[in-house]
């Protein structure tokens, strides 16, 4: 017992947390914005948007994620000069944040399709014949009962997110989880079943909650049909 909390003491286990979970709602954030785009392309009367929308979700949802973040690091970063901010730390972050909301966006997409997809077709029908354009019908129309059919593929999405956050050690995110464990076997090696439980127990208290809210609002706003 003494070992277990000398981790803590000597290791900022909660701050390594912290950044995973500011990883996560940030790519949260600008991958539903991504994903609602790519949702309202996917479903356009114009077949070239239609086109490339389909084209990125294919990619990104086939590309391994690794490899998005080395290319961030080793390509956006290194290669194309692409920065946010001078200082390393605050660099790294933001190319993670993008590398995983580029990601995650393909899968929001593809929820919200999966929540589209259960708006009966006779609403769109209905929105043209009060003379809706496109926008005016997916916006007002649409997409609103599309978010509460997807709830559920959406709380999935922002799980897998949580979790692929760790991926952002490839991103050269020094201070989150995966680096911090990884850290903490080379130098306690004698420890690894301690180590092990504290970031498995710490995941199952980020990830249970967000499970369990997502199965409430996807009954609390289930539409009734």
């Amino acid at each position: 017992m003494d070992g277990f909390l000398a981790l803590f003491s000597q290791y900022n286990i909660p701050g390594a947390f912290l950044v995973n979970i500011e990883l996560t709602l940030w790519s949260a954030l600008f991958s539903t914005i991504l994903g609602v785009i790519l949702v309202m392309m996917r479903i356009s009367p114009i077949a070239s948007l239609r086109t490339v929308s389909g084209a990125y979700v294919e990619l990104f949802k086939n590309l391994p994620l690794t490899i998005i973040m080395v290319f961030m690091v080793l390509g956006a970063y290194a290669q194309l000069k692409f920065s946010f901010s001078d200082t390393f730390a605050t660099n790294f972050f933001w190319l993670a944040v993008t590398g995983l909301s580029l990601y995650t966006a393909a899968f929001v997409c593809e929820s919200l399709r999966s929540g589209i997809n259960t708006v009966p077709l006779g609403q769109a029908e209905a929105a043209r014949a009060l003379g809706l354009n496109f926008m005016q019908a997916a916006t007002q129309i649409i997409l609103p009962q599309a978010f509460r059919g997807s709830v559920a593929p959406l709380g999935n999405t922002l799980i897998a997110l949580l979790k692929n956050s760790t991926v952002a050690a490839a991103a050269s995110v020094a201070t989150e989880t995966s680096t911090m464990m990884s850290e903490m076997i080379e130098y306690h090696a004698d420890q690894i079943v301690p180590i092990f439980l504290i970031f498995a127990f710490g995941y199952v208290v980020l990830i249970i909650p967000i499970g369990m809210l997502t199965t409430y609002l996807s009954n609390k706003l289930a539409v009734r049909r």
